[in-house]
Parts: C-alpha cells; structure tokens; sequence
C-alpha cells in the first residue's frame, strides 16, 4: 500500500516522453517527471520516490527531499500568504498551504514558521502551527540522563520548548544553554528531570558535565568512546596524553583530578573510569 506524504518504493511500469510511471497499485500510474528519473533506470527497476498531490490533486511522484514529511515537524519559510492561507517553501514545487485556522498569528512572507505536516479531511498534505494537539504525553520511566533528539520549537520567558524525540514537550530552561540556540535547530540532549506533574525538562548535555571545561568534557567524552575506561591515567607518558588530547600532562592531570573530585571519573592504577 502507498502512502501519500511519505518514501515509497515503487517499480517503473512504463516510459514516456515527460518522465516514467510507476505502479502505484490502486492509484493506478505515477508519474516521476522526467527532471526527477534518476539516470539509468529502466521498465521494472525500483526507484524511492516521494508521494504528494500536485495543483490538480492528481498523485505525482519525486526523487527530491521535502523539508519535512508527513507525521513530521519542520521549520518552513513563508513562501506567499492569500486569502486561503500561507504557503510553505518546503522543498517542493508545489508549496504546502497552512490554512488559516491552523496559524498561531498572522504570517507575512519571508517569515518561518515551526510546523507539523499532516494530511487533512481530503487526502492532501497541510501543516498546522497548532503543534499542541499533535504532541503525546511523556513516556514513563524516563531517566535523567537518558539521551534524547531535541528539535526546538518556541521561545517561552524560562528558555525553549522542545520536542522531545518528535513526541512529547520538554523545556530547555535558560540557565542550561550554554550556546546559541534557535527555533528550527534538531540538537541532541539529554533528560534532566520529570516533574510530578508529568512536565520534563532537558539539557544539552550530560547531567554533571555542565560544570567542567572544555577539556574535561574531551576527557568525558572518549571515555565514553571507549566504553568507560581509559589507559591514560596520572602514570601515563606526557606524549601519549598529548597524541590523543594535544596538551601537556600537567593540564591533564588538573583535569582528571576535577572530574575525579567531582564524582565523575575515578583514577587507578591502570588509567580512569567513568563512574
């Protein structure tokens, strides 16, 4: 079964002179327009096209990447606003409508706009700055620390609502940034609580690592590369820490010896371990 906003596999039943049909089963052929068929291809090949409906709603297919699919978020430029709505630059020739009862405010041209792109009550595609009504309760058992996919959403006067994973809300609050952030961006992140209310809040990065320098967040973070432990210890030979982090062995001990202190590592014999 094809999907409409969405990826899909489909075989090359037939050529012509604008572009290739695909099977597109009940929907009869597709059309790849001939700017779109990848070089090569031929009558039963597959090719992995996008799905939407152009200006007369006919189903057409293309190989190019929209800005966001269906079931997904995306923050679109305001391409042109009528008297049905804005419409969206999302990658495509045909623009997305965002009607207006699914605007928070007015938008001008030029303007971009966090949206979630869904199929109405008529099979096409729209977007909906109403992002509340497409938004999930938290997961349970969440845990601090537990890492997580941040897109930005909106600015609040405590920091930046996020989108958690695509799913569920989060803030991001003001006294956790530590560099710029802005509405649009995907950032990975990191659980820092849940409230007994079921809100969750998030950070940019480890629970525990905010407090360290620019070294020892390196130091943090090949340990997690290494999968907890590191041979490179206060022993070690001033040029091996120097190959791997670039500086002198007193540096690094100071930096270990922060983590240390910190309750994040513990030092050995044999190197560090990340606790």
């Amino acid at each position: 079964m094809i999907e409409i906003g969405k990826n899909n596999t489909l075989s090359i039943i037939r050529e012509a002179e604008f572009g290739v049909y695909l099977d597109g089963g009940e929907f009869g052929g597709v059309l790849l327009p001939k700017a779109d068929v990848p070089a090569g291809v031929t009558v039963g090949d597959k090719v992995d096209v996008f799905l939407y409906l152009d200006t007369d709603d006919f189903i057409v297919a293309t190989t190019r990447v929209p800005l966001a699919k269906a079931g997904e978020f995306g923050y679109l430029k305001v391409a042109e606003v009528n008297n049905i709505g804005a419409f969206l630059d999302w990658g495509l020739p045909k623009q997305l409508l965002l009607p207006y009862g699914e605007q928070r405010k007015p938008l001008e041209v030029g303007q971009k706009v966090f949206v979630r792109v869904y199929i109405d009550n008529s099979d096409r595609l729209a977007a909906s700055a109403k992002i509340e009504k497409f938004l999930e309760p938290a997961p349970e058992h969440l845990k601090m620390g537990q890492q997580v996919s941040l897109s930005v959403w909106r600015r609040s006067d405590l920091g930046f609502l996020v989108l958690v994973d695509g799913q569920y809300q989060a803030l991001l609050h003001n006294q956790d940034l530590f560099r710029t952030v802005r509405v649009g961006q995907t950032l990975d992140g990191y659980i820092k609580r849940v409230l007994e209310d079921g809100k969750v809040d998030v950070m940019l990065d480890k629970p525990g690592y905010g407090k360290v320098d620019e070294l020892s967040r390196r130091i943090l973070e090949d340990l997690e590369d290494r999968g907890g432990h590191s041979p490179l210890g206060d022993k070690s030979a001033p040029e091996d820490i120097y190959q791997t982090f670039g500086v002198s062995k007193k540096a690094y001990k100071m930096s270990i010896g922060a983590l240390m202190k910190q309750g994040l590592i513990t030092i050995s014999p044999n190197g560090i371990d990340l606790k």
